[in-house]
């Protein structure tokens, strides 16, 4: 799980090779899938691994692309499920109101009435919008909201926290323990 403020950022994740001359075929996370070879050489996880990207065509959220030294299906298949990262210092500052989602990651949820609720472990686009998943501390299915400016009225990214504002129904603050006295 990436956490706030972390040096490398994911760009794009290998889902399958494309024909048989090495290409790959990467879900992009950039805005736009044509810029993925826009930010200089991508990495791994770790920052271990380098790899030379260009893209040849993207479309909706995928590009394809060529990756130097591989020059075949076979090796292509092997990227298979690699996450290709980049170097957050390659990026422009987001605008106001703007968030990059490796920056959500680990802060801490809250609700004003209650308090400290869990800390957002995921944020997700499925094609209508993204949404954030809060893991509970008090354990559980997480909660997921849309991440809307309603939902989640105030991000301070620098003091670590974020307040959300679950609409009416979806989430209840937890019971206190009925044996305590």
């Amino acid at each position: 799980r990436a956490m706030s403020g972390a040096r490398l950022m994911p760009a794009g994740i290998v889902v399958a090779a494309q024909g048989v001359k090495g290409l790959v075929r990467v879900k992009t996370f950039t805005e736009t899938p044509a810029t993925l070879d826009a930010y200089g050489p991508l990495t791994d996880e770790a920052g271990a691994a380098r790899y030379d990207v260009t893209v040849v065509e993207a479309r909706d959220a995928v590009a394809i692309a060529r990756i130097a030294g591989v020059h075949d299906r076979s090796a292509a298949e092997r990227l298979k499920g690699l996450t290709l990262y980049l170097d957050r210092a390659a990026l422009p500052e987001p605008d106001a109101d703007e968030y990059f989602h490796a920056d959500l990651i680990g802060l801490t949820a809250e609700v004003a009435s209650v308090g400290r609720i869990g800390v957002v472990a995921a944020m997700h686009d499925f094609g209508a919008g993204d949404l954030i998943e809060i893991e509970l501390d008090a354990g559980g299915a997480p909660l997921v909201l849309p991440f809307t400016a309603e939902a989640a009225p105030e991000i301070d990214i620098k003091g670590g926290r974020i307040r959300v504002a679950p609409p009416p129904g979806l989430w209840a603050p937890p019971e206190a323990d009925r044996n305590e006295a």
